[in-house]
């Protein structure tokens, strides 16, 4: 592969800033090293124990009793994936998603809502393989970065409801429809042949809408990501105001509830660039 295709990879995932080509590009880099590793192993031996070792060390057990040992895997799992068709079509959702919701929001909380929404989903499978009869004889584990990618879809749709997408074969669907057959069809699967990824992306819906629901309600559950400011001294000058004031939260949330009840469409041009100011603090 060409040096310089590489290295424009890298730049756009490791040093854009763009929260959605980094955390598709940490997915991506997971998924690379493990199945290399796979196929060196198979090459060589036939098998591939390590591979193996170094996925279920990065995946959440569902047996409680084994999550003391490994709590780190609560955020490890939702950047693991060996196969193919699981991450490729859990990045395209990242993509789709995760491009309409920085049109709204800011990167603090895009990087929020994906680890909220993989934490949470890995507490709904932890409870639901510890406490329902049908599971908690089953000895599983999870990882992939569904849940997350869930919380960001979720998220969206409770953002901007009425928000149109125009889909092969469907035409143009409201994504508040979309996502809702996205989770019905969840629901449904904790039946089938993987519930516990089915399980994991109910938590990961639940936590996306009630970031939104918060943020809709003043309260941006995302600062806890802030960084505290550094105390420094400075000299007393005049106060000379620029005109260019940032909108505070309280006109955000009226705008974000415009977007609810109206779609994107009904801002005015001011509220617009106020929802555009917003976006890059």
């Amino acid at each position: 592969m060409n040096r310089s295709l590489i290295q424009d990879l890298y730049f756009k995932a490791f040093r854009s800033g763009n929260p959605i080509f980094l955390l598709m590009g940490i997915n991506i880099l997971v998924f690379l090293i493990i199945n290399l590793i796979a196929l060196a192993e198979f090459l060589s031996t036939g098998q591939s124990p390590i591979a193996g070792i170094i996925t279920k060390a990065l995946s959440v057990p569902s047996a409680l009793t084994d999550l003391p040992s490994k709590f780190w895997t609560l955020i490890t799992y939702m950047f693991v994936q060996r196969d193919f068709f699981h991450i490729l079509f859990n990045l395209l959702w990242l993509y789709w998603m995760g491009i309409i919701f920085m049109d709204f929001l800011n990167k603090r909380q895009f990087f929020f809502t994906y680890i909220f929404g993989g934490i949470l989903g890995a507490a709904t499978y932890l409870i639901a393989y510890n406490t329902i009869p049908a599971f908690t004889n089953l000895s599983s584990f999870l990882l992939g970065s569904s849940a997350s990618v869930m919380a960001i879809v979720i998220a969206t749709a409770t953002l901007v409801p009425d928000y149109t997408l125009r889909l092969l074969l469907f035409g143009t669907v409201k994504l508040k429809y979309l996502a809702l057959a996205y989770f019905v069809l969840d629901i449904i699967g904790m039946g089938g042949g993987n519930p516990g990824g089915s399980i994991a992306h109910i938590g990961g819906a639940i936590a996306g809408f009630i970031f939104i629901k918060q943020l809709q309600s003043g309260r941006d559950l995302s600062n806890i990501l802030k960084r505290k400011p550094k105390l420094k001294v400075v000299k007393n000058s005049p106060n000379y105001s620029t005109g260019k004031a940032e909108p505070d939260q309280e006109t955000i949330d009226k705008i974000l509830d415009k977007i609810s009840k109206s779609g994107y469409d009904s801002l005015s041009k001011s509220e617009k660039e106020q929802l555009f100011k917003a976006s890059k603090k």
